[in-house]
Parts: C-alpha cells; structure tokens; sequence
C-alpha cells in the first residue's frame, strides 16, 4: 500500500518534468542552431553596433543599456553550434562556428578598443571592474544559462529564455571590458575580461553539448567515432582547465570576503571611543600581508599605546599577523593610503564644524555690537536732555532680563533706563519723559528707574 503510494507521487510530480511532448524534432532544433551559426552580412553589422552600444554603457556606467546591448548581440548563435557540432559529432560545424566566433570576439575587441581611444572619459566603473574578476560563480552562469538555452531551442516552449540566458551569461560587456584595457593599457583589465568571456563560451558550449546528449540527438552519418572520442577529450579538458583558475579566484574572493567581514566586525566592537570617530577602514592584501587601515578623527589619541592595545586584540578576531594603520589628525590628509571619499567626509565634518563656530562667532558679535551701542546712548542724547528735561543728572539705557518668581522658566527681555535726577519729576513730566525716550531711541516701550 506504501509502495503504491509513493509511486503515484512520483509519476505525479515527474509528470511536471516530462519534455517528450514539447521537444521540436532534431532537423527543426538543428536547423534553428545552424542558421545562427553564419556571421555575414547584417549579423557582423548588428554585432558592431551592439559592442558600441555595450560601450557606451560602460562607459556611461548604466546597466540599462549594458543589458540592451546583450539583447542584441548575436554572440550566442556560434557558440551554442559548437556545442551542438560536438555532440551531434559535425565537425565541419564545429569548425565553422569556431572560426565565426574567433572573428566575431576579434571584431568586438577591435570596435571597443577604438572606441574607448577616442572616449573623453577613460575612469574604469563599477560595471567595468565587475568583469575583470571572474569567479566559479561565472562557471556556473555560463553552464546553467547555455543549458537553459538549448532547452529552449530544443523545445516548442521557448518563451524568453534566449534573451535571458543572453543577459545572464553577459557575453558582451566582457569583450567591451577587454578592449578598454587595450585602449588604456590596463592588462590586468584585459586579462581578466577575455578569460570572463572564454569561461561563458565554453561553458555555454559544454551544456549545450551535454543537452544535445540528453535530447538524444543522433550523430551525422559519417562521422568517426575515434574522431568523436578525441574532440569530446578535447571538450572535457577545456572545460576543466578553464574551471581551475575561477576556483582559485574564487578562494581568494572568499578569503578577501572573511577578512573584511572581520575587520568590520573588530572595527565596530574594539574601535569606540568618547570623543573619537572612525572615519573609515580599508582593507588590502599584497604580497600575502594583510594590511587593516583605520582613519579617526575627533580627538586625537595616543597613537603607540592604542595601536598596541587595538593589535593584541586582533586574534580574537580571527586577524592573527593583519599588520594594523592608524591615521588620525594630520595623517588623515596627507596618507595616501585615504580614498576620496574618506576626504570628503573629512571635508563635509570640517565644514560642519566651520559653520557651526562661524553662526555662534556671528551671534557674539551682535550681542557685543548691540552693547556697544546701548553704551553709546546715553552720551548721544545728553546734549538733548540737558535742553529738554534739565531734572535729568545722569542716564543710562540698557537691556535687561526679568526672571519671574511666580511661573519659574518664563523670562521677559525689557528696555530700561536708570536715571539720576537733579531733581524729582511730576507724574506729568515724566510720562512726557517716557514718550521721549520711546520716540528717540526707537523702542516700543522703556521702563525708567531711579538709580538713586
């Protein structure tokens, strides 16, 4: 009962994977191949165009048209006909679809070469240095998206699988990539763009290659069967050989990968203090001595004892022999071991800073002339007073805060003048006094006090 079970289960769902029905019969899934093979006539102009388009998207670093550029390249076409020329054991087509793309690359390098010659801008972006360190992880792009698209050309079901295993495999920024390191003479740039290129193409090839298997495509009549064996020896170790490097830069990405995740985490946990911040921290690796730089900035500290403390901590962290850079103060600007944008935050703080101390310097100096200038009443309006109101002796205008008692917190500011008089004033006189003051000195109102 069990058994019966479970064996529905599996015709259930296996159901779902069955591709019997959907398969396009061989000379149809063939001839689709082929026809993509030919590099002549509109397909090199459309290439041209398409590496020039590619471009100007590294260039401009704009993925949007990166991906228009994939779309419509036809780089695909020779590169899944060598995959179907060593499974169906077509030689000739093999051979043709290896010249086509052996031109087609020759050509792509070529037009991205000139075209970044004659480019204003020469700064390598993201989009650009993103090609030039292939990993496993491209390995295993380039078998997946070309076995999606075998599947697709294979099947009745195609759908937009082309487009994207042409998007996923990327098989043109590579190129474009390659001849920007020619046009500015960055090999490293060149190198690792055509290896990024040469692992999507033989992957491709190779799952093409192990989807023709799976179809069941028959061989051509009159190949040789130990010709066969040999190309198929040839196919396994290139697909080896170009798999080793990628592991190798993969081990590396991984170790490159933990040591910043280390040195984030010691920053954060060991790095805080006061009146102090971190700027930034950057790692590197030369020569296999990894090298942690971190930039402060605040109040300085004492460079040997923290370097000295910081550096006996470092093996709780997995950072045993990082050799450990302190820069703070004056360092900060001069080390050329600080990216541009850790000088930009310096600029942006610093230029907080100045701003800060410059609207409490401009608000000390309103205060201070605002003073002077409340001192400077009293001379200014004495001529008068001993004219107009001789009761007056001495005068003194000023501001004054008045603090109340019954509701702590409220403050009132209040212009008074403080008075000595020769003799005492009316109630008349001195409301007309008032008036005076008021009207003189510009003031809304004015409070007077005997200073006697």
């Amino acid at each position: 009962m069990t058994t019966n079970i479970a064996t529905r289960i599996v015709n259930y769902f296996s159901g779902y994977f069955n591709l019997s029905s959907y398969m396009l019969p061989q000379d149809e899934g063939e001839q689709a191949i082929r026809d993509g093979v030919s590099f002549r006539g509109p397909n090199i102009v459309i290439l041209v165009l398409a590496i020039l388009i590619a471009s100007l998207g590294l260039n401009t670093n704009s993925t949007a048209v990166i991906i228009g550029a994939m779309l419509i390249s036809p780089l695909m076409g020779p590169i899944i006909g060598i995959g179907l020329g060593v499974g169906v054991c077509d030689f000739s087509l093999i051979k043709q679809a290896l010249r086509n793309l052996i031109m087609a690359a020759t050509f792509s390098v070529v037009a991205s070469t000139i075209y970044f010659l004659i480019s204003p801008v020469s700064e390598g972006h993201s989009e650009l240095l993103a090609r030039t360190s292939p990993t496993i992880y491209d390995v295993l792009i380039g078998f997946v998206g070309g076995f999606a698209g075998i599947l697709a050309i294979g099947s009745t079901a195609k759908g937009n699988v082309i487009p994207g295993v042409a998007i996923a495999t990327a098989l043109m920024p590579p190129l474009c990539t390659a001849g920007y390191g020619l046009a500015t003479w960055q090999m490293n740039y060149f190198f690792g763009a055509a290896y990024l290129f040469i692992i999507n193409s033989i992957y491709i090839a190779f799952s093409t290659f192990i989807g023709v298997k799976l179809m069941k495509y028959r061989t051509v009549a009159e190949a040789s069967s130990q010709r066969a064996r040999k190309v198929r020896r040839i196919v396994y170790t290139l697909a080896v050989l170009t798999m080793l490097p990628s592991i190798w830069l993969t081990w590396r990405m991984f170790r490159q990968t933990k040591f910043d995740m280390d040195a984030s985490r010691f920053v954060a946990a060991e790095c805080v203090f006061p009146d102090t911040q971190v700027l930034s921290e950057k790692t590197s690796v030369k020569n296999g001595e990894r090298t942690l730089t971190i930039t402060l900035i605040g109040q300085p500290l004492a460079s040997d004892s923290l370097r000295l403390a910081l550096t006996s901590r470092l093996p709780d962290y997995g950072l045993e022999g990082t050799k450990l850079i302190i820069l703070q103060g004056s360092n900060v600007i001069h080390n050329n071991t600080v990216d541009s944008e850790g000088l930009r935050d310096v600029y942006a703080i610093t230029q907080s800073t100045i701003v800060a101390q410059q609207q409490q310097l401009d608000s000390l100096r309103q205060a201070l002339s605002h003073e002077r200038t409340m001192n400077a009443i009293g001379a200014e309006i004495a001529p008068e007073l001993k004219v107009l109101f001789p009761e007056v002796k001495d005068i003194a205008v000023s501001t004054g805060v008045f603090a109340s008692v019954a509701n702590p917190g409220e403050a009132d500011t209040v212009n008074l003048a403080l008075v000595n008089f020769n003799t005492p004033m009316t109630a008349a006189q001195r409301d007309k006094f008032s008036k005076y003051l008021r009207a003189r000195l510009d003031m809304k109102s004015i409070r007077i006090v005997n200073a006697e």
